[in-house]
């Protein structure tokens, strides 16, 4: 059965399509939570909340618009940040004073991490950290829509990213 075909039967709420939509993309989605939250029980909550709005919010994914893929874990995205939210009372953001860091450096076959090793690495980071360095890197928001998502200052924002950036090179480079 075509990925489009599931979809519309999920949109009916056949729970076969929902059971074949989640094992299609369970692992992308955990991989996600992953990133935002600091361990694998915590991932799991964010998960199961995002999986609840994304069967219940499925009729308004609309294929014209985009991929199934990018829609869901949109939410998978925003559910992780609503977990966040919920569950530490408010990000905390270190505000300490720092010169932006920006650095892009060659790296050899040699230097390749894992993507566990490289999501375990991002999930020590602080929570502010963590929570800018996703959205930006790997999930291409801006730091002006980072601001208003997490109601931080865009210069914030980029301090967040800068120091996130700093503690990974710390940490990649003891591994390398």
């Amino acid at each position: 059965m075509q990925l489009e075909e599931i979809i519309l039967l999920a949109k009916k709420q056949d729970r076969k399509a929902q059971t074949a939509l989640y094992h299609q993309f369970k692992s992308g989605w955990f991989m996600i939570c992953l990133r935002y939250c600091s361990n694998r029980a915590d991932a799991s909550d964010a998960l199961q909340n995002a999986l609840i709005l994304i069967f219940s919010k499925i009729e308004q994914f609309d294929a014209v618009q985009g991929e199934f893929k990018s829609w869901s874990s949109k939410i998978v995205v925003n559910s992780c940040l609503m977990f966040l939210r919920k569950n530490t009372n408010r990000f905390q953001f270190n505000e300490l004073k720092e010169d932006i860091l920006m650095y892009e450096e060659q790296h050899t076959q040699d230097d390749v991490l894992s993507v566990e090793e490289m999501t375990k690495m991002i999930q020590e980071l602080p929570i502010g950290y963590r929570t800018v360095f996703n959205l930006y890197v790997l999930e291409g928001y801006t730091h002006v829509e980072i601001a208003e998502i997490l109601e931080i200052s865009i210069g914030t924002s980029k301090s967040q990213l800068s120091k996130s950036r700093k503690l990974l090179k710390q940490k990649l480079e003891v591994v390398l």
